[in-house]
């Protein structure tokens, strides 16, 4: 008499269809822009079928959410933060001296219009993790006395913000990570930042 092995439930997911799903999505977003993604496209370039990107996300939105968190770390255990300020700048300037990731930011700034779900799940599902430890490194800040004590930290916050999508705007992508960690430090100056 012949016995089976018996199988697990399902089959595995595969890591490597996940990267190449994401991996399209992303490019997807950044050529085409969120409105004009789809899952068809994706599944095409990730060179795998619909039913494989359907089983693994419910809609359009939460295969482009779950990118983005994938290509920006969200939920990586290492991250706790920033060592100081100069340390959060050098990350930024260094994130932002890469013309995928200008494009990719420009992009999902531009999906307030074409296709205003993805900010809005992306901020929900993500919780404002980022924001939080920007929050936290401006308030150790200010308590080192490097920022003054009456500034109004919210405002310091939305303008960094500002100051991100005016960068992206406004200067070319090919400036290096010096050029635009002096402009995040000059506009920290201005808030009364003096560093020790």
């Amino acid at each position: 008499m012949k016995t089976s092995t018996p199988r697990p439930a399902g089959r595995p997911r595969s890591q490597e269809a996940d990267a190449a799903i994401l991996s399209a999505a992303l490019d997807l977003l950044i050529e085409n822009g969120a409105g004009q993604t789809s899952i068809e496209q994706v599944a095409k370039r990730a060179g795998v079928t619909r039913a494989t990107v359907y089983r693994r996300f419910a809609d359009k939105t939460a295969l482009l959410v779950r990118a983005l968190e994938w290509i920006n770390h969200d939920h990586d255990p290492d991250f706790t933060g920033w060592r100081d300020i100069d340390h959060m700048f050098d990350d930024w300037a260094a994130h932002l001296a890469v013309t995928r990731n200008r494009r990719l930011l420009r992009r999902l700034y531009g999906s307030v219009d074409d296709y205003p779900e993805l900010m809005k799940t992306y901020h929900e599902v993500n919780g404002g993790l980022r924001a939080t430890v920007v929050r936290e490194m401006l308030v150790r800040t200010r308590e080192e006395g490097l920022l003054p004590a009456e500034r109004d930290l919210d405002v310091v916050q939305e303008m960094l913000t500002a100051a991100v999508i005016n960068h992206l705007g406004s200067h070319p992508d090919d400036e290096g990570a010096p050029a635009i960690k002096a402009y995040f430090l000059a506009i920290m100056r201005q808030f009364g930042y003096r560093p020790a």
